[in-house]
């Protein structure tokens, strides 16, 4: 009798201390934390390319409000403002950060050492700062580089091809968010194929219209918009001042063009948020960031904008248009 209550309180015991371990383990995992800073304003170009990086991630078997939660911060600024803006985010304790535009990464970057980061969108990640090495990036972050200075000529002779007697050209930029190397690329690279650089830095919307209404108005000048948050977020107002003051102009995204811009050449921008989801993906699963290599741009898209081309009397040469990814009429 004695064995049987000693085996019945052994066995009760035994019941009591395993059941809460079984109801752990029937517990749903916690959701992981992906915290998006877009770096640009809340938009429907920078909506399409969230879409697509979840939709991708979902896919890889992340689903939202099940095993992954987003916390999202648009905008960007000054080098204040954008430590703010990375500060809010932090504190929700991501496990892994999606970052959009090289001032908002380098804000990242100085604000934290231990949470892995994707960034996206940085232009030249060496010369900018974010990494030492694009093979093997050292530290918490890689990602995606969608410019590099050399680019630079390429945009130039472009425009040159679409007007053959330019020798001026101006180009806008924000002096707070775009970075410097490609600046320096400009003025560099125009005096070599003989023509004129002429700097149009705006740092506020209202400047826009009036710094571009301010350039000079002859046949053979043109307009370089360079790649920067502040350029990608009001991109409706240059479009439509440049067309008002009959400038040609060349473009970095092919949304500016199927919004009525002339033309583009740089990085198809959606993709790069699709490869951004497989390394989070990855990140998540247990690989380090510094196992993942910065990738940098390998093929590159021209778009032309035919509607556009005509209401600036300009004739595409047929060279351009074979070339041309994406032709727009």
């Amino acid at each position: 009798m004695l064995k049987m209550r000693r085996r019945d309180f052994v066995t009760l015991l035994g019941g009591a201390a395993a059941w809460p371990l079984a109801a752990r383990a029937q517990q749903p995992e916690q959701a992981r934390r992906i915290g998006v800073l877009m770096g640009i304003t809340d938009d429907p170009e920078g909506r399409i390319r969230l879409a697509v990086f979840r939709d991708t991630l979902r896919a890889l078997g992340w689903s939202e409000g099940a095993n992954v939660e987003f916390s999202y911060v648009w905008g960007a600024g000054s080098p204040e403002m954008n430590r703010r803006l990375v500060e809010q985010l932090l504190a929700g304790r991501p496990d892994v950060i999606l970052s959009n535009s090289t001032p908002i990464t380098l804000a990242v970057r100085q604000a934290t050492s231990t949470v892995p980061v994707v960034f996206m969108n940085v232009s030249d990640p060496i010369e900018s700062g974010v990494v030492e090495s694009l093979a093997r990036p050292t530290g918490n972050l890689t990602g995606f580089s969608i410019f590099l200075p050399s680019i630079v000529g390429k945009w130039l002779e472009l425009l040159r091809g679409i007007e053959p007697g330019m020798k001026r050209v101006a180009f806008l930029f924000s002096p707070d968010t775009c970075p410097p190397t490609i600046v320096q690329s400009v003025t560099a690279a125009a005096p070599v194929l003989g023509i004129e650089p002429i700097a149009a830095p705006v740092r506020q919307s209202a400047e826009i219209a009036r710094v571009i209404e301010t350039l000079p108005r002859s046949p053979d000048g043109g307009l370089l918009v360079l790649p920067d948050v502040f350029t990608s977020s009001n991109y409706r107002m240059i479009i439509a001042t440049a067309a008002a003051q009959r400038l040609p102009a060349i473009y970095p995204f092919k949304f500016f063009v199927r919004n009525g811009g002339l033309m583009s050449y740089g990085v198809e921008a959606i993709e790069p948020f699709r490869q951004a989801a497989s390394y989070i993906d990855r990140i998540l699963r247990g690989t380090k960031p510094s196992d993942l290599p910065v990738h940098t741009p390998n093929k590159w898209e021209l778009v032309i904008n035919l509607k556009t081309a005509k209401a600036l009397a300009l004739v595409v040469p047929d060279r351009m248009l074979v070339a041309a990814d994406e032709v727009i009429e």
